[in-house]
This record gives C-alpha cells, sequence and structure tokens, in this order.
C-alpha cells in the first residue's frame, strides 16, 4: 500500500497512509468509518501528527466514538443562488456526516469548525436542536415567500444520530402544519419512519424524496460508505415510499470512473422496479480536501487501479482534480464525461424515467402564527 500511495502523494504522505506517523489512524480505532486520516482542516496555523512517546498510549486509545455538540443556529434555512442548482433554499439539521462516505463533498465544511474533514467529519458532529422553532419563524416573515425547501443537500438528514434527536422529522412536521413544499435527498432507510408525514405531504403535491444509489455490490458499499444503509435497504426504501404515493427519484451519485460506472444501467433498472420514477446522476466531485482523502481511500481499497481511476477523473476535469465551473461540475467534461452522460440518457429513456417532473405546489402555503412582541405589536392596531 505504502508504493501505491508513493506513487500518488509522494514519500512523505505515504509514510502517513502507513499509519505509523503523520495524520494516520490505526485500523483498530477507525472501524467503520470512512476516512483514513484526520489531517488539520485547512485555516488551522498547526498541523496535528501522531507520535509514540514511549509509553505505549496509542496503542492502547479506544474506538473513535460519535460525539454530538448541540449548535444554536442563528437562521436555519440558508439560501443560494447558484444557477446551476434547482433549489434556492435548503436546511440542514446536522453539521458532519456519520455515514462516512469517502467522497463527500460536504466534508470540508468541517474545516470551518476548526476541525478535520477526515475523521473528525463522520465523529464530531453538530445538531442544531433550535432548528424547527427558527423554521417555524421564518415562515411566519410576512416578507416570506414560499418555494421548495431542500433538505440533505450538504449532509444527511436521517443519518444514524437522526434516531435520537428526530430534528428532520420536528422540521417536516412544521413544514406539514404550514402547508410548505419540501425535497429530500438521502441514502438512509431511515426515511421510512417519517412516510406517515410525507405521505399526506405528497397527496397535497408538496413532497418527494430522491433515494442515492451509488453501487448495488454491498462490498463496495460498506468501503465506500461504511455507515450508511445497505443497498437492499435503499431499494426497499424506494418500494416503501412509492407504494405510500410520495414521489420517489433515484440519485446515482456519485458515478466514479472504473469504480462503479460499470453499474449506471443495473442501478436504474433495479431503482425503476422498485418504484422510482425521476432519476438524475453527478459525477465524481474533489474540491479540497476531499481530493486528498478520496485519493487515501483508492490507494487502501483500490491499490492496482488507483492511477487509473485518478487519469479518468481528471479527464473528465480538463486536466485538474476537479473544475467548480457552473453546470460543469455536476457533470463534467471530456470524452468519458460525455460517454457517461449518454449512457445515463439511453438507460434513463428505455425505462421511462422523467415521462413527468413533479413540480412541488406553493399556493397552499400557509404561514404560522407570529410569535413574540412583534406579532403582540401587530395585534394592538386592531
Amino acid at each position: 500500500m505504502e508504493a501505491a500511495a508513493a506513487r500518488l502523494f509522494g514519500t512523505r504522505t505515504a509514510r502517513a497512509l502507513d499509519l505509523s506517523s503523520g495524520p494516520g489512524v490505526g485500523e483498530d480505532r477507525r472501524r467503520g468509518r470512512g476516512a483514513l486520516t484526520n489531517a488539520s482542516g485547512r485555516y488551522e496555523k498547526q498541523s496535528r501528527e501522531a507520535v509514540d512517546d514511549g509509553w505505549g498510549t496509542i496503542d492502547e486509545l479506544p474506538e473513535l466514538a460519535t460525539t454530538v455538540t448541540e449548535e444554536k443556529a442563528r437562521r436555519i434555512i440558508t439560501r443560494n443562488d447558484s444557477p446551476d442548482l434547482s433549489f434556492d433554499r435548503s436546511i440542514n439539521p446536522y453539521r458532519g456526516c456519520e455515514h462516512g462516505c469517502a467522497y463527500c463533498f460536504a466534508r470540508p465544511t468541517h474545516a470551518y469548525m476548526g476541525l478535520s474533514p477526515g475523521l473528525d467529519f463522520e465523529t464530531r458532529l453538530f445538531a442544531k436542536p433550535n432548528a424547527p422553532d427558527l423554521l417555524e419563524k421564518e415562515l411566519a416573515d410576512p416578507a416570506y415567500q414560499p418555494r421548495t425547501i431542500a433538505i440533505g443537500t450538504n449532509t444527511d438528514p436521517y443519518q444514524p444520530i437522526e434516531k435520537t434527536w428526530m430534528l428532520t422529522r420536528r422540521i417536516l412536521e412544521v413544514l406539514e402544519k404550514a402547508n410548505h413544499p419540501v425535497g429530500i435527498v438521502t441514502k438512509n432507510h431511515l426515511v421510512t419512519r417519517d412516510i406517515d408525514v410525507l405521505s399526506r405531504m405528497a397527496k397535497k403535491g408538496l413532497a418527494k424524496v430522491a433515494i442515492s444509489v451509488t453501487t448495488l455490490d454491498r462490498k463496495l458499499a460498506r468501503s465506500l460508505e461504511p455507515r450508511a444503509s445497505t443497498p437492499p435497504k435503499r431499494l426497499e426504501a424506494i418500494r416503501m415510499l412509492s407504494e405510500a404515493g410520495i414521489p420517489t427519484a433515484v440519485l446515482v451519485a456519485p458515478i466514479i470512473p472504473a469504480v462503479n460506472d460499470a453499474e449506471i444501467e443495473r442501478i436504474l433498472d433495479a431503482c425503476w422496479h422498485m418504484g422510482a420514477r425521476e432519476a438524475g446522476y453527478v459525477l465524481l466531485r474533489l474540491p479540497l480536501e476531499i481530493r486528498d482523502l478520496f485519493r487515501e481511500w483508492l490507494v487502501a481499497n483500490r491499490p492496482d487501479a488507483a492511477r487509473h481511476v485518478l487519469s479518468l477523473v481528471q479527464g473528465t476535469r480538463g486536466g485538474k482534480d476537479y473544475d467548480s465551473t457552473f453546470f460543469m461540475r455536476q457533470k463534467g467534461t471530456g470524452p468519458f464525461a460525455w460517454m457517461i452522460g449518454r449512457r445515463f440518457e439511453v438507460a434513463r429513456n428505455r425505462l421511462g424515467f422523467n415521462k413527468r417532473t413533479l413540480r412541488l405546489a406553493t399556493e397552499h402555503f400557509t404561514p404560522p402564527p407570529r410569535k413574540g412582541p412583534a406579532a403582540a405589536e401587530q395585534l394592538s392596531l386592531f
């Protein structure tokens, strides 16, 4: 493994990936995690390095446990003006994601918290317990204009900690009460817990769900997305959601050249038969720290094919690891990216996906009653 790492990174990083020095964390401690290392975030002035001081403490450290810190958010609806996104507002009830996907493009955001986009991102999480109250307040603003709110655009709203925190559930309850449209993206079967709320909203044209299916190979999924639901459970989620009358889509994401691109047609076929009727895809993105984190995953899991995979990835990004240009960042450019697009298009059309794209309703929106001094002042006028 060190030889493969040296070819891709250079000798210094190869030593770190040997997990005997540098930011590497031993396999016994990171069992069930996606990243191999825990390098400092890009904004930190100091870097971390594991050093054995002779007392043997490094070998006796426990496995990395998931910790959750409460974050008191000031606003919960995040706005964007990106021309290549189908939504202009989103909600993320959590920072970090326990799924530990090696390719997750949200990992670099942990650097804003002074933490590593590596193992910190999947073990040191943040929850926003005031999210439902903030949402109700923001929806009650007289200036608010309803448009579909996307949930799951950064970190997964149904990651394992949602079982106990139930923030996504409470957010959906606020949206349902206000008759506000919502679109959800997840790769966790836990979304089926909220079928009761989602089905009621779907009857009014207020809800749709996209399930991300990266691979049908359980072994590949285990190493690539260690704590996400298994491929069979995701297919089951599609079936349960669609049978409940909830419009369900499949998102083949990310498509990784020479890793899972051979599965495009099989994934679409399986999801169609489970009830999905819309489909989309995203080509692998490697911004900022993801570049090195994904290289590490390749060295550990596909050492013989690592150089070939990276060459194909760079071929879809104009020779670079990543190109953030709008409209290009999701699909890539070049012959290989073109071939991926055409294969997806042919399979999608053959099966009958996207014959009708659902546009969620906004005309039913009923703002929550205003609370606090502003509401009292308004009532005093009458």
